[in-house]
């Protein structure tokens, strides 16, 4: 986060949480060919990437992008949902990977197979809605042992829907050892689509 950063969404997305920020990339966006991505990543001269969606591994050809990114010097991250496998996405990236809380509504999709395929540079990211949200995700970080395993584990509020204050208190009382973190680019752009 406050990293200048391209970020290439990809469309399409198996997933329909309640708090979705990005239903636009469900259906549409641009036909381009490998090339023609990495040529327009190119033009921003910037050293970070982001892959993202919708669930860019819904996509067949992330993989290859991902790997191409890598090939090209650029520091990539991957942003998903976690509910498609992680296995195979190149190890040069790093996975951010989304826990779908209860409030999401999809928290049944969550694979948690993947969380041990994580490496301590990868992070994993809860969107909280509410007190309960909170209560699954701190049990989670427990019962999956996530600050042991890993570098960043992320609670960020649901925008509009959780007072960010609130949550930092949550995070305070509790001693928990996460990183608090908001969508930046909304408090920048106010919430403008596509930045």
């Amino acid at each position: 986060m406050g990293i200048p950063t391209v970020f290439v969404r990809l469309t399409g997305c198996p997933l329909r949480c309640v708090y979705c920020d990005t239903a636009y990339a469900f259906s549409g966006g641009e036909l381009m060919q490998l090339e023609e991505i990495l040529d327009r990543v190119a033009s921003y001269n910037c050293r970070y990437v982001t892959v993202t969606g919708g669930e860019p591994l819904a996509q067949r050809e992330c993989l290859n992008l991902l790997k191409a990114l890598g090939d090209g010097g650029y520091q990539v991250s991957l942003e998903t949902g976690g509910a498609m496998p992680v296995e195979e996405v190149d190890p040069r990236v790093c996975i951010v990977m989304d826990l779908k809380t209860p409030a999401s509504r999809e928290s049944h999709r969550n694979r948690y197979e993947n969380l041990k395929l994580l490496r301590s540079t990868d992070q994993v990211k809860f969107v909280i809605c509410n007190r309960e949200d909170y209560e699954w995700s701190a049990e989670q970080v427990r019962k999956h042992g996530l600050v042991e395993q890993i570098d960043d584990v992320l609670f960020s509020p649901s925008h509009e829907e959780l007072d960010p204050a609130q949550l930092a208190q949550w995070i305070l009382d509790d001693r928990l050892s996460v990183r608090m973190q908001i969508q930046l680019h909304k408090v920048l752009w106010k919430s403008e689509p596509g930045r």
